[in-house]
């Protein structure tokens, strides 16, 4: 096991790598809560989501399904679970915006999840990551961050609807929106204290003092039996010939396009920080490691979840030793265990106050990108700023990509600059062209 993992080539231990494991574990196990809150039917969505039981089970499974590969088969201490910004897209602009059923959404789902792996293995994923500009990548990640950051405070009542403005300020007299202030105000207190765990601390000490005050339920139980999936497993295959439309193919390139630059960007990061990149800057074993979470998208899309994605919450694990893919196992095994405990993540989960500072948080993280962006040439802040401005004030991430790639070879030609524009960015130009042609039809 050691010749196989590395463990003593890169200085760690097997102590080591478990303690790592379990830092990833705590700093991402926050997904466990949110995930339901965002894509099951006692939040959001209504009656248009997922059961929430389902959800969090199969949260649970891609989870552990998704960082195994990338623990055993890539050997990197990175872990995979549903993404945060992909499962809002997933909800708020394919289920809600687009009316289009879960089940249906779940095969869009499986479908890119089986693209994603024919393109990570024949490497065409690189060459295509290669083709889209730095400044575009940049402008995603951080308007995927504002837009969940705007689903945050609307959850928390921070932000309300008005006939006059639009939006306004919420109502400060309202218990759940001091519960949710509160949380966001101990979420922040952890995170800029380097606290690893900041999020999940943010939300137990927030269903804590939303127990005590009446604003949130006691869980019925503690630990439970997995259960749930015979509602879900198997959607995304026999709704499977609903996937070969037009709009779901709008569907399957958003999908693909978050997640090629999230979790690319997330394992160059992370392989960087624990020493692992080669001499020439290249990713050892790519294929593997870029495969990995293509593999637990379709696991997950198959058992009921949205896309699966490596999280940066793994640099909490790097941070604390781990260099090998034992910590991702580790990581895999805290979330086996995790799964027999659905009474108390449900209550978190059913109550937006708690979950809404995480997602504000993890919108803030995510907007970071912003500071990377060369704001002085406007060649790329035109089409940056629509990128992100668009995604939470139409409430959708594909009209924000879209906007943003549409705009972005217009810029180019003005400036002269026309040879700089990869042949990929035509044709996706041209594919959301096409999409907004049918958004008016």
């Amino acid at each position: 096991m050691d010749a196989y993992f590395g463990v003593s080539e890169l200085g760690s231990t097997y102590r080591r790598e478990i303690m790592a494991g379990t830092v990833t574990f705590l700093a991402m196990s926050y997904v466990l809560a949110v995930n339901p809150a965002v894509l099951g039917d006692h939040g959001t969505l209504g009656a248009k989501g997922i059961p929430t039981q389902a959800v969090f089970t199969a949260t649970a499974i891609a989870a552990v399904f998704g960082t195994l590969v990338m623990g055993l088969w890539a050997r990197y201490p990175v872990a995979l679970a549903p993404g945060m910004g992909l499962n809002a897209f997933f909800a708020y602009t394919v289920v809600l915006e687009m009316g289009i059923p879960w089940q249906e959404a779940l095969s869009g789902t499986l479908l890119s999840g089986l693209i994603f792996f024919v393109l990570a293995i024949t490497k065409v994923r690189e060459k295509i990551i290669d083709a889209i500009p730095l400044q575009m990548k940049l402008a995603v990640g951080a308007g995927i961050g504002m837009f969940v950051a705007f689903i945050g405070l609307k959850n928390a009542g921070l932000v309300v609807a008005s006939d006059a403005t639009f939006v306004h300020l919420g109502h400060f007299t309202k218990g759940t929106t001091l519960l949710a202030l509160f949380g966001l105000v101990v979420t922040v207190i952890f995170l800029v204290l380097g606290r690893h765990g900041a999020v999940l601390y943010g939300i137990v000490a927030t269903t804590i003092v939303g127990i005590v005050s009446g604003l949130v339920e006691l869980p019925h139980a503690v630990v439970a039996l997995p259960h749930g999936l015979d509602q879900t497993f198997g959607q995304a295959i026999v709704n499977l010939p609903h996937a070969f439309t037009g709009q779901m193919l709008i569907i399957v390139l958003t999908m693909l396009f978050v997640d090629f630059f999230d979790a690319s960007g997330t394992l160059i990061g992370i392989a960087n920080q624990a020493g692992l990149l080669g001499p020439d800057g290249k990713l050892p074993r790519a294929a593997q490691a870029l495969a990995a979470d293509s593999i637990g998208t379709t696991a997950g899309a198959i058992i009921g979840t949205s896309t699966t994605t490596a999280y940066v919450e793994s640099t909490a694990g790097v941070s604390a030793g781990g260099r090998t893919g034992l910590s991702a196992v580790s990581t895999a095994g805290w979330f086996l265990v995790a799964m027999f405990f659905f009474p108390v993540f449900a209550v978190v989960a059913d109550a937006p106050s708690v979950t809404a500072p995480a997602l504000i948080v993890v919108g803030v993280l995510m907007a970071r990108s912003l500071g990377d962006i060369e704001w002085d040439k406007l060649e790329y802040a035109v089409p940056a700023f629509i990128t992100v401005v668009m995604m939470p004030l139409t409430y959708s991430i594909a009209n924000g990509i879209a906007m943003g790639l549409l705009f972005y070879p217009i810029v180019m030609v003005a400036k002269r600059r026309v040879r700089e524009v990869h042949p990929v960015m035509w044709a996706l130009m041209a594919v959301f062209l096409a999409y907004f042609v049918f958004l008016a039809e």
